[in-house]
């Protein structure tokens, strides 16, 4: 009689050995928005530019008017760049909550993402180079659009656009994470998300006005927030004379907050997905 052996163990590599790569993930995923585009042209498309022309041209016709602008810019110029900022982070929160937990659990094309030579951390990098163009997208189109209402200074705004894309990822890997990590069903705090997160750094990061006017306490929270760099950095870009010092400062922040959530994004899709 043989001795018993031990337990054999599958080791899932974060990237298998064929080198399939997170390609066909993020084909998946463009060709599912190419098929359904339509539903988001309000959310993506629309809403910014009713900020734009709301905040902007209406609001901003009565702060010129009383205050002269801000920081002696027109209101429209120093607003815009804002919520060029802000939209990225709603785009990427929206689509790393529901539509992660929907492929973990209601749909679960990462575990049939995962029968296949794709490992999982293909699967992560696939959906999230989904999401940053489609940040980049919305981003492109609203600069566009913006520019018609002549809201930028310079053409130093396009630089802003990885800027931008970088601000949404900020938001997006962390989430995708969370989901990941603790969400398991659709009550699983992505309201409180939304209502607790994202409408107050919305409000407080220096989309709307300068941050220094906030209760110092404030002040602190807001330096510490992706959005608060990302505006501060695309709103000194579309000015026209960027303080690059301060832009790189912006930025190492931006990539620190990537690369940590993405650690943390990893781990926990390998202790969702993999058996």
């Amino acid at each position: 009689m043989t001795a018993p052996t031990a337990r054999a163990r599958t080791r899932v590599p974060s990237r298998p050995p064929g080198g399939v790569g997170w390609g066909p993930v993020f084909e998946y995923w463009w060709t599912q928005y190419r098929r359904t585009w339509i539903s988001s042209v309000v959310s993506r498309f629309l809403m910014p530019v009713l900020f734009l022309v709301s905040m902007g041209m209406v609001v901003g016709g009565l702060v010129d008017r009383a205050a002269g602008g801000v920081d002696g810019m027109p209101y429209l110029r120093f607003v815009v760049p804002g919520i060029l900022a802000a939209q990225a982070m709603w785009t990427a929160v929206g689509e790393s909550t529901y539509s992660v937990l929907g492929a973990l659990r209601w749909t679960r094309q990462y575990h049939a993402m995962l029968a296949t030579p794709l490992g999982v951390l293909d699967v992560l990098i696939g959906h999230l180079a989904y999401v940053a163009l489609s940040i980049a997208f919305g981003t492109v189109v609203f600069v566009a659009v913006a520019a018609l209402f002549g809201a930028w200074a310079s053409w130093w705004v396009l630089l802003a656009v990885p800027v931008v894309v970088l601000t949404g990822l900020a938001f997006a890997v962390p989430c995708f994470a969370y989901t990941a990590q603790y969400a398991e069903s659709a009550e699983s705090g992505f309201s409180l998300i939304f209502r607790l997160v994202v409408t107050p750094l919305f409000l407080v990061s220096g989309t709307f006005f300068p941050v220094e006017q906030l209760p110092a306490p404030l002040r602190a929270v807001a330096w510490v927030t992706p959005l608060w760099h990302g505006v501060s950095a695309t709103r000194s870009l579309a000015a026209g004379t960027p303080e690059w010092g301060a832009v790189a400062g912006h930025l190492a922040f931006l990539l620190l907050v990537v690369g940590a959530s993405g650690w943390w994004a990893w781990r926990a899709f390998r202790r969702r997905l993999v058996v």
